[in-house]
């Protein structure tokens, strides 16, 4: 059974007045209180495995405001990757603390003369402030990453693979180093779109890059240009390298059936390859393009690599399965 354990604050003074009166406060506001009483202490709990959504520290704690920047300090710079919002409990509101609001070091202060219900109406701000720029940077994320991946497959989209293929054309020309790519493309998908219709054809086509991407490495660059076509870029590959994936895709890719809607479907695919040689992706990309079209021209599992570094093609396997002894749907 999943307990529910109210959020943690953290509370940071060595004054027992000021623990007396602001413990009350968090308690009615439903949140659990960590009490420490020591700069240590308190560094060692925000900068925790899973820190307190809020730090409440009186600017006395370490017996100097001087000594409390330098805490400040230490804990920006130990979690500099996540945002831990930091409200300092000050006697009055000088240019020092002023100057730390300003550069987003502390979210909030609130002065020790003020009445409790203030205390509580400046945590609650704090926090409610914190929850927007954090849906806020969410959305600006995911919007990112929309604008830059296929929405059904999750791979790149055609602007970005270009955006990010002109970046690597250009490591590749600094290290002299090589690159391909392959361009593949399913065998007569229209008629399995008819025939199946869109939802299945859609699961076909994440299954499709599902199995591919158990096959490239972490770096190399996949995406969809077009509706049943794909884009591999292969930094630090030959031609002979290619065209080694290339078959390693046509069998483990796709010479296992797919299933889909309780049917067993065959696929098959074209390949076409051409290499980079430090030119222009968009060169490059229109070299695939004729390799593919070659490829297509010969039938069904053929790869063509453009300018002839190799004349490898294969007829098409058996449509049934040899493994499963599945009835497999092919025309």
């Amino acid at each position: 059974m999943l307990v529910n354990h109210p959020p943690t604050l953290l509370l940071a003074s060595s004054d027992p007045a000021l623990l007396a009166a602001f413990e009350p406060v968090l308690l009615a506001m439903g949140m659990s209180v960590d009490v420490v009483l020591s700069a240590e202490a308190a560094l060692a709990a925000m900068t925790a495995p899973i820190p307190p959504i809020l730090a409440l520290i009186d600017v006395h704690l370490s017996g100097s405001e001087s000594r409390t920047d330098n805490l400040l300090t230490e804990v920006r710079a130990s979690i500099s990757s996540r945002r831990l919002p930091i409200v300092l409990i000050v006697d009055t509101l000088g240019q020092e603390w002023t100057n730390r609001l300003t550069e987003g070091v502390i979210e909030n202060v609130i002065l020790r003369s003020a009445e409790p219900d203030f205390w509580s109406l400046r945590i609650t701000t704090t926090l409610r402030a914190l929850h927007t720029a954090r849906e806020l940077e969410t959305l600006r994320e995911t919007a990112l990453l929309n604008s830059q991946t296929d929405h059904l497959t999750g791979i790149y989209n055609r602007e970005t693979l270009l955006a990010m293929l002109f970046r690597e054309t250009d490591r590749v020309q600094r290290m002299k180093s090589s690159l391909c790519m392959i361009l593949f493309d399913i065998d007569d998908f229209g008629h399995w779109n008819s025939r199946l219709g869109a939802d299945a054809c859609d699961d076909l086509l994440r299954h499709v890059v599902s199995r591919t991407n158990r096959l490239l490495r972490t770096y190399d660059l996949f995406g969809r240009p077009g509706m049943d076509e794909f884009l591999i870029a292969l930094p630090g590959c030959t031609g002979i390298n290619a065209i080694m994936l290339a078959e390693r895709l046509r069998i483990d890719v796709f010479s296992e059936p797919f299933h889909v809607s309780g049917d067993a479907i065959r696929l098959s695919a074209c390949f076409g390859i051409a290499t980079s040689n430090g030119r222009s992706p968009i060169v490059v990309l229109r070299e695939a393009e004729q390799a593919l079209q070659l490829a297509k021209a010969a039938g069904p599992e053929t790869i063509q690599c453009f300018n002839g570094c190799s004349d490898s093609s294969a007829a098409p396997v058996t449509y049934l399965s040899n493994s499963t002894g599945d009835e497999l749907l092919a025309w």
